[in-house]
């Protein structure tokens, strides 16, 4: 079932997920800073291991697996904080923004079946 303009009840309704957007960029960014501090400094295990496989190669090796550790960690936090940032932001879209532009006639609306104003 496709969203129905509350005014002209046209079909052609869009969605713009503005707060699924940036929740997504900013839960990103912020665990990849978390994942890459937290593994770098040995809380999270992720450098650690990858230093202790890389001794195989020697110091540079060790430098190399420390460094891949910590960036693999950095990348697990950051898909983690930025999917929990993502399905946060759908929440405030669907029930708290105007999440919804009629291309017909303009109109930013919420979900109708939750908001009062066009009853």
């Amino acid at each position: 079932m496709s969203m129905q303009c509350p005014i002209c009840r046209s079909h052609q309704v869009i969605t713009l997920d503005r707060a699924k957007r940036i929740g997504g960029a900013v839960g990103a960014v912020g665990g990849a800073m978390s994942g890459w501090a937290a593994s770098s400094s040995g809380a999270v295990v992720g450098a650690e291991i990858g230093s202790t496989v890389g001794l195989i190669g020697g110091p540079v090796g060790s430098a190399v697996g420390s460094l891949g550790g910590a960036l693999i960690g950095a990348l697990i936090w950051a898909t983690t904080a930025g999917v929990t940032g993502a399905k946060l932001g759908q929440v405030i879209d669907q029930k708290v923004l105007h999440n919804y532009v009629c291309q017909n006639c303009g109109l930013q609306f919420g979900d109708v079946h939750t908001d009062q104003s066009f009853e």
